[in-house]
């Protein structure tokens, strides 16, 4: 959101003419450097802090020292370092939030930064990196229990609003039935009480309605199809879509409530054929389904739980035929981070719909130990398959099951390694994807001897590849080193007299390792031209734009 320079030097104004202790906006010399740690604490502290205020926004200005003298900042002075930014902090907040915007302005021929936080959403406080922080005056701090409980209280239940005019009339007998039984799965010891208890009862000791009275879980839950205009204008609908390799859609079915009985027949729309692979040391295959049904079901009852359902959205389960499924609800992922949920294995401190997903568990559906998620991972690698892929914004979570190989090598390592720690699978499985990885868990890894390769272009290691009888596989990702590059590229122009910068791309594209991608490409053979001629091996008679490359003349086709 952009300003224009006036509005801007009025709420510079503004600020630098309030209490020094206000706790929404804080003012930085940052003359040179500011960490991104803290500036990431500053973002979540300063956001919670616009919330409580009742504040628009939050302010960060850099290039304002303490005593709120003008001194400028060269803090980041690249357009594009700044936007980034936005980027670096949504990468490590809850909800991904990021910057409103970035604005500099200059006063007497000084820089200023002024950094515009949005305040927290109503109901869910900002974190870094996992962390709450708040303000106390001045000062950086923790944000405190009763502040974050505040926050958390701005915003009702929508799932617990009850309906004026529904009654037990509006819930199907069928997933009435279904749900006695769920509830009496999950508390054996009440199977003979529940026998005995009306419908009503029933309902009011499972916590799906309050008081007798019928609510909106209750209805996504149990309600006939016919009874959804209660929630409107809200949406309780899951799609099933079936895509083609094209992307082309080949087939759907929407399902209304009951979710608790219609979660089976989305289930049952998915194509689910046998898969099979041959581990090492036998010839006896491997013959598993594609995907686990619990792995599905799982990530199924979770869209449910914490659908934003006051977005007016669908939850979509989208099958792709080369072995992928898509699920996605409407809404911010609230816990912020999956690995700290994987890692930590404790449950989100808070829900979207709270009481939803309390009447899920009651009837078995999903727990709230925070297990959930971190069984779904562990499954997937107990199968030798790659992970599930969280995509989190703002305003919608998707996961991706993956029901196919995507590197042997990364199946091999699981087969013959069954105790490798849950963290290092979860890193290796972003190495087979392509996705980057900390430098601490590149060494880490690489200390295990479970990567090769250098930075961005790692791969699993040749000693696990290379066990499992991989080394065309793993030749073609490796490569080769440059001076087997550069003993072609002299060959080929001894050969031919002269070479252009086209033809040498033609004679070591393909020979390049397939973990580079075009561009990289590019840049390699542009350095290995240049290093041969730096060393005065082949010499440019051409342009600049339109090089022609031979050899030195003092140069022997048979030297070093």
């Amino acid at each position: 959101m952009k300003m224009d320079t006036k509005k801007l030097n009025e709420i510079l104004d503004k600020l630098l003419g309030m209490r020094a202790e206000n706790e929404w906006f804080e003012f930085k010399s940052a003359t040179n450097s500011f960490s991104l740690d803290d500036l990431g604490k500053y973002f979540s502290a300063l956001s919670n802090e616009a919330n409580l205020k009742n504040e628009d926004f939050g302010w960060l200005v850099f290039g304002v020292s303490d005593q709120r003298e003008i001194i400028g900042t060269s803090y980041r002075t690249q357009r594009d370092e700044l936007d980034r930014l936005k980027h670096d902090i949504a990468n490590q907040t809850s909800n991904r939030i990021k910057f409103v915007e970035i604005h500099e302005l200059f006063r007497n021929e000084k820089r200023i930064l002024m950094f515009q936080i949005p305040p927290a959403t109503p109901g869910i406080p900002v974190t870094w990196k996992g962390h709450y922080y708040g303000r106390d005056g001045e000062s950086l701090v923790p944000l405190n229990m009763q502040e974050q409980d505040q926050i958390r209280h701005q915003t009702p239940d929508w799932s617990s609003e009850v309906i004026s005019g529904a009654s037990v009339s509006d819930l199907d007998t069928e997933a009435l039935s279904r749900a006695r039984w769920q509830f009496s799965q999950k508390n054996p010891h009440l199977a003979n009480e529940i026998a005995s208890w009306d419908d009503i009862l029933f309902l009011n000791k499972a916590k799906i309605m309050i008081k007798g009275q019928i609510t909106r879980a209750a209805v996504v839950l149990l309600g006939k199809e016919e009874s959804t205009h209660y929630i409107s204008p809200s949406i309780a609908q899951i799609s099933w879509i079936l895509r083609g390799e094209d992307e082309e859609e080949k087939d759907y079915k929407h399902f209304l409530p009951p979710f608790l009985l219609n979660v089976d027949k989305v289930l049952a729309s998915i194509r689910n054929p046998r898969h099979k692979y041959l581990p090492d040391g036998t010839l006896f295959p491997i013959e598993i389904d594609q995907y686990d049904p619990w792995v599905i079901r799982e990530a199924l009852h979770n869209c449910i739980a914490h659908q934003d359902y006051r977005l007016g959205g669908k939850i979509n389960v989208i099958e792709k035929q080369f072995g992928e499924i898509v699920l996605s609800n409407r809404g911010s992922f609230i816990p912020g981070s999956v690995e700290n949920m994987i890692h930590t294995g404790s449950p989100p401190e808070t829900y979207r719909n709270p009481f939803l997903a309390h009447a899920m568990v009651n009837l078995n559906m999903i727990d709230t130990i925070g297990s959930g998620i971190r069984r779904m991972f562990t499954k997937q690698r107990e199968r030798y398959f790659p992970l599930p892929d969280y995509t989190l914004e703002s305003d919608r979570v998707t996961v991706v099951i993956i029901g196919r190989i995507i590197d042997h090598n990364y199946t091999r390592l699981l087969i013959k390694n069954t105790d490798l720690p849950l963290t290092d699978v979860i890193a290796l499985d972003k190495v087979q994807k392509g996705i980057k990885i900390s430098a601490e868990q590149r060494r880490h890894l690489r200390r295990k001897g479970l990567i090769e390769g250098r930075h961005p272009n790692v791969y699993i290691a040749r000693g696990v590849s290379g066990a499992v009888g991989s080394k065309p596989e793993y030749t073609k990702f490796k490569a080769f080193d440059n001076k087997y590059y550069e003993d072609i590229i002299v060959q080929f122009i001894g050969q031919h007299k002269e070479a252009t910068r086209e033809d040498v791309e033609r004679l070591l594209w393909n020979k390049l390792s397939d973990r580079l991608n075009d561009q990289q490409r590019k840049v390699k053979i542009s350095n290995l031209l240049r290093k041969l001629a730096v060393n005065k091996v082949i010499e440019n008679i051409g342009t600049k734009r339109y090089p022609k490359w031979v050899i030195v003349e003092t140069q022997s086709l048979s030297s070093d």
